[in-house]
């Protein structure tokens, strides 16, 4: 059964909301993508919502662009913890989306990562569901350390070719 439930307004987003499918991939967590839009489907986004905890999801990721309201309603139907993802839009490059989220009324959390931010996301909710699977919490542990590497080893690069030389290599 799914441990989180990636859902998203439009299929135009899965190319953001691939990002935290990606990483939840690597890191071995199970999850199902849902495209409903809260404005166009409510009905069955309202259903999506109250059922989400009694599908087994343990976190939900939703994306949305323009205004938004996906993660906060999704936060508003169902007990489980959202991360939502604001989507880049081409009026207002995305920051419409972040407010809409990110203003969320006290009592109704959304986590929110930046605009398409996605990839964020699923590491996130990898780390809430971590906080219950010590299988889980060493790979992101693992995940973090290959971070720091490919780091080191651009600043290994750097050090030794110099600045300029490695601007141009970019």
């Amino acid at each position: 059964m799914a441990k989180v439930g990636i859902v998203m307004g439009s299929d135009s987003d899965l190319p953001i909301m691939s990002k935290a499918c990606e990483i939840l991939d690597k890191l071995g967590v199970d999850y199902d993508v849902t495209v409903i839009s809260a404005h166009r489907m409510p009905d069955v986004f309202f259903d999506y919502a109250k059922n989400a905890e009694s599908k087994g999801y343990k976190v939900m990721i939703a994306g949305a662009g323009g205004a938004a309201h996906l993660p906060g309603m999704l936060a508003a139907m169902c007990p489980l913890p959202v991360v939502g993802v604001p989507i880049h839009t081409k009026s207002l490059g995305g920051v419409d989306s972040l407010y809409s989220i990110v203003q969320m009324p006290s009592g109704i959390p959304v986590a929110t990562v930046a605009i398409n931010g996605a990839a964020n996301a699923g590491l996130l909710a990898a780390k809430i569901l971590a906080t219950a699977d010590a299988e889980l919490m060493e790979k992101l542990k693992s995940y973090s350390a290959g971070l720091k590497d490919s780091v080191m080893v651009k600043k290994e690069k750097l050090e030794n070719i110099g600045y300029e030389e490695y601007l141009k290599q970019m």
